[in-house]
Parts: structure tokens; sequence; C-alpha cells
């Protein structure tokens, strides 16, 4: 399971002109809010990002500065991999360590989309176990029902982190883990196509380097 609310896309404004001034040419800017308050290339400007976008990371530096900022609910099998995403990358997560004893544990909180169904079985009873190691810290406070607690915690476990990139981040993500085994990744890859001029910008093929 994976989830990505709050997409906003920022700066775009800004990474054009930043991309105009090796040239001087902030004259043939032609970009423009619309009506929503969206930020719409011209023609202009439209070309000379795809332009240097394929040129290479050199030329495309602008990409850089454009930022995206999401929300995303994904198990923590999948984290595991994206943390090799560092650069350029900034998570704040929701707190297992402060909070994982804060709330009956539900199935709810777990990827269990692709348990077997012999799976399940051992899965229900260790959701039994989790919650009775649960309630046994919070009567006696004892260090160790909650270690056990974290140490028995399934990387199914769901974590939901907000996290900042920016869309060069996100073609090496994108052309990296678009054909990934994992289903978590074709779905983050489906988000990644809908983001503004994602298709010329993001997960176009050929890239030259």
């Amino acid at each position: 399971m994976l989830k990505i609310e709050h997409i906003h896309v920022m700066n775009l404004e800004n990474a054009i002109r930043g991309a105009r001034n090796p040239m001087n040419s902030w004259e043939k800017s032609d970009s423009y809010y619309n009506e929503k308050g969206e930020y719409i290339l011209g023609s202009n400007d439209f070309s000379l990002a795809v332009r240097l976008c394929r040129a290479g990371t050199d030329h495309r530096k602008y990409l850089r500065q454009v930022f995206v900022s999401m929300d995303i609910s994904a198990p923590l099998y999948w984290w595991k991999e994206f943390d090799t995403y560092k650069i350029g990358t900034t998570a704040n997560s929701t707190s297992t360590m402060h909070k994982i004893h804060s709330k009956p544990f539900e199935i709810s909180d777990f990827s269990t989309d692709h348990l077997a169904e012999e799976a399940k079985l051992v899965f229900c009873h260790l959701m039994e176990e989790l919650e009775a190691l649960r309630l046994k810290f919070l009567e006696t406070n004892d260090k160790n029902y909650w270690y056990s607690i974290i140490q028995l915690l399934p990387s199914g476990y769901n974590q939901m982190r907000t996290v900042t990139l920016n869309y060069e981040n996100l073609i090496n993500i994108y052309n990296a883990r678009k054909n990934h085994k994992l289903m978590e990744w074709h779905v983050f890859c489906d988000y990644v196509r809908e983001l503004p001029y994602s298709e010329d910008l993001i997960t176009w093929e050929k890239r030259a380097e």
C-alpha cells in the first residue's frame, strides 16, 4: 500500500527565470499565471526547459530548483528503499519511537494486501501479541515491553512522512524504480506522471547525460 496526498509543486517561475540567466534571455520569457494561480509555461519557456532537460544534468540545473512537497504513507519496507535517495530530499515522519503505543493496533496500520492466506494467520497472531505488549507497557511503563513492540514490529507497518524533493530527484527515482518488482514503486511513479510537465521534464525516455 502506498498513498500520496497534499502534493504541491513550487518555485517553477523562479527556476525558469534562473534557466535564462546564462544567456541573459529574460525578455523572451512568456510564461504566466492562469486564473487558478497555476504557473503556465509559455511556448518559449517550455521549449527552453525541454532543450536544457535533454542536454543532461549539467544543463538542467534549474530542475533542482523546482520543488515538490508531498505526504507519503507507505510501509517501512518501502521507506528503506526510498531512504537511498538522500541528496536533495528532506522528510519529517510520524514517530514510531514516541507514538507506537498511543493507540490500539489495527489491520489498517499495516500493508497486508499481498499476504498469502497462511501468512495472514501469522500476521493476525502477531497483531494480538503486539496489542498485548502495548497494554502491558501502558500498565507497567516497563520499557522492555516497549522494546519488544519496536523489535517485533513488521516491516509492513505504514508510516507517513512529509517529503520535499525536486524534479531532478524525481528523474533519477522514476527511471531507477519504474520497473521495480515492488508495486508501491509503480504507484509512486503513477503519481510522478501526474505532476506538471512531467511527461517532458521527468518521465521522458532516452535521457542525454
